[in-house]
């Protein structure tokens, strides 16, 4: 029966477009206000500003919200810093335009530019960039592009750049229903139920348990926007739904080429408001450690978009949810297979004979897992500006483009930017990362490059003695515990990402209220009694302390003449202090310490993963014992709640043997 509503649907869009499709985009301009139109919907912006404060379609008169007391309408913004600061939140920033220009209008397509040129007698108020906001509406589409150009010139002076986004707030009493995925959509609270006295705030202003909200089901849920992200590989589609006439606001996101550090970063998509937000820069799930840096005079240049934003509608509304999200998904298909689009006219937009490829195979060669070379299957592998290994997670100034090898390792990496760049790599089941020693070089002329076969030789120095965990980059595999009944959000009660849950780092302190978590190998398993992370415990005056776990394992024969290696792969760390000793808990100096690491927040945004980190650490034979041995892993910093790691994997590495010697 499914099936039957997506074809009518489909039909059913067919026979509108087809009635629209000959029409030409009106667009009338007065002093204060451009409205662009194409028979589907209209557009109405502020002159010169360029914010949208009228989306008019499907007898709705108008989509946006326009009567919150700070955001309302369509709009793009920004944060940013003075460049001494240390922060990752500073001076908030509305793009207002000051220049107003119609690049093309024709029949078939409208493109609008709202410009604002940087004015240096407004340091103290605007972010030191020349910005270039774009609209397109084409002619038979139901739907809108945007994107902006983000210009640092030479004359201007260093500045930190936080965060950058697309905003739209969406009409509070028609947008009740939010989908970001198969399994993560749902009926949402609404901003009132946020307020105090009907809100109230948890141990973040973001986190809010609801006690008395407007609709009485959502009594004794947790609302935190942070519970609907999204990895930037996953980030296609996600928006709202409207009942009452059935229409779906949709934010598609055909590229992550201008997103921000990698596949794997984590962003916000939409959430209570209602809010439906496209996030280009930001430093959730990284801190300061990827907020992007500007020195004096510093050039620079980036395309951010564009994004599609899609309505659609049903003439069924008894199943207008699941025929609005799958024809939703079917958009974003579409979206996708036509990147790199042709109509942006910014000639700072290469279009698809300006790009080039990649291709070649990835093989792994870890003589201790197999004689002869694998094949690496389901890699992340990907283009970065040049940089260490590992860089292209904290990077975020450049344009990066990713892809998975397949069943035999091979990969073809489509639609690159003329540029440098270098060749990076995950491989599921490995630790660390590859970085191909050549530079690539693509040039506007396009063109493929074929790389042949690279090997990437993971880090190892001898057999596995044991291990704990799966070598990828996430601490999903191991126990994550039920929430507190008092802190529940019903989307993710039995739901794969359970780890989304509000508050999961209190569980620890009711699991291990007095000692501890100890770990024995051959005999624990990390499923069930390895903690998701290691977080701080909670004393009886409230306040939080460091916490040492330990690893009981048996060494037979030792080898009284080699080096044992500790690899330490942690998916998160949070102002952490991390510590190795052996076989003696109090041991001054510790055999390692990572020093203070790590402002990501993974533990408090449920993340269950932010930047990777790796550490190999030696331990010498003497520290060692044939027979039971201990290693203490102890998180030595304190005082708060979000404090602490999440392990990724942990392995332990015996000296090598003679015929590798």
């Amino acid at each position: 029966m499914k099936k039957f509503y997506y074809f009518s649907f489909y039909f059913f869009c067919i026979y509108l477009n087809t009635l629209v499709s000959s029409m030409a985009i009106e667009l009338h301009i007065s002093d204060d206000q451009v409205v662009m139109g194409n028979g589907l919907l209209q557009l109405t912006f502020t002159k010169p500003g360029g914010h949208i404060i009228g989306i008019q379609y499907n007898g709705l008169d108008n989509l946006v919200e326009l009567h919150n007391p700070e955001l309302n309408g369509g709009f793009w913004d920004l944060n940013w810093s003075d460049p001494e600061s240390t922060q990752t939140r500073g001076k908030f920033d509305m793009i207002n335009g000051t220049v107003f220009e119609i690049i093309v209008q024709n029949e078939e397509q409208v493109e609008l530019s709202f410009k604002r040129p940087w004015d240096s007698s407004l340091k103290d108020e605007h972010s030191p960039l020349y910005i270039d906001k774009r609209f397109i509406m084409l002619s038979g589409s139901s739907g809108f592009y945007s994107y902006a150009i983000y210009e640092h010139r030479e004359d201007m002076p260093p500045f930190s750049l936080n965060e950058a986004r697309l905003v739209f707030m969406l009409n509070i009493e028609k947008f009740h229903y939010m989908a970001m995925a198969d399994n993560r959509q749902r009926y949402m609270p609404l901003p009132y139920d946020r307020l105090p006295g009907r809100g109230q705030e948890l141990a973040y202003p973001e986190a809010v348990l609801l006690v008395n909200p407007v609709e009485p089901e959502f009594t004794g849920e947790v609302d935190d926007k942070y519970q609907y992200m999204c990895e930037n590989k996953d980030n296609k589609v996600h928006g709202w739904i409207c009942l009452d006439p059935p229409i779906g606001f949709w934010q598609i996101t055909p590229s992550d080429e201008f997103k921000t550090c990698g596949p794997l970063k984590q962003d916000l998509t939409s959430h209570v408001g209602p809010v439906n937000l496209a996030m280009f820069v930001s430093a959730h799930y990284g801190g300061v450690d990827v907020v992007l840096n500007f020195k004096s005079g510093e050039p620079w240049k980036k395309v951010f978009g564009p994004v599609f934003i899609y309505l659609n509608t049903s003439p069924d509304k008894e199943n207008a949810v699941s025929v609005l999200w799958e024809n939703a998904k079917e958009q974003m298909r579409t979206e996708v297979q036509s990147w790199p689009y042709h109509y942006p006219l910014s000639e700072d937009f290469p279009h698809s004979d300006q790009r080039g490829s990649v291709s070649g195979t990835l093989l792994v060669n870890d003589s201790y897992v197999s004689d002869n070379p694998m094949l690496a299957v389901g890699a992340h592998i990907g283009l970065a500006p040049p940089g260490e290994v590992g860089s292209f997670q904290r990077e975020g100034k450049g344009y990066q483009f990713w892809t998975n090898t397949n069943d035999e390792g091979h990969f073809l990496i489509e639609n690159i930017r003329p540029g440098d760049y270098n060749l990076y790599a995950m491989v599921p089941g490995f630790i660390g990362d590859f970085r191909w020693e050549e530079l690539i070089t693509v040039t506007p002329a396009g063109g493929s490059i074929d790389a042949g076969t690279l090997t990437y030789k993971p880090p190892r120095d001898g057999p596995t003695l044991w291990e704990i965990g799966t070598p990828d980059r996430s601490a999903a595999e191991f126990f994550v515990p039920e929430p507190d009944p008092k802190y529940v959000n019903k989307l993710y009660v039995n739901h794969p990402d359970r780890f989304r849950q509000y508050g999961l780092w209190e569980r620890y302190t009711d699991l291990y209220p007095d000692k501890d978590l100890v770990y024995t190998i051959g005999v624990s398993d990390y499923h069930k009694d390895w903690f998701y992370a290691q977080v701080t415990r909670k004393a009886d005056n409230d306040m939080y302390i460091g916490t040492t776990w330990q690893i009981k394992f048996k060494l037979g024969n030792l080898d009284h003449s080699g080096i044992y290696k500790l690899r330490l792969a942690l998916a998160s760390a949070t102002m952490s202090k991390l510590e190795v000793r052996v076989n003696d808990k109090e041991a001054n100096p510790p055999v390692f310490s990572t020093g203070s690491i790590g402002k990501d927040n993974a533990i408090a945004r449920h993340g269950i993963h932010g930047l990777y980190w790796l550490f190999n650490v030696d331990i010498h034979c003497t520290h060692l014992v044939e027979g039971e041995n201990t290693i203490y892993l102890k998180q030595a910093n304190g005082s708060k709640f979000q404090f602490g790691v999440m392990y990724d994997y942990i392995r332990l590495e015996g000296p090598a043997l003679s015929s590798e010697t």
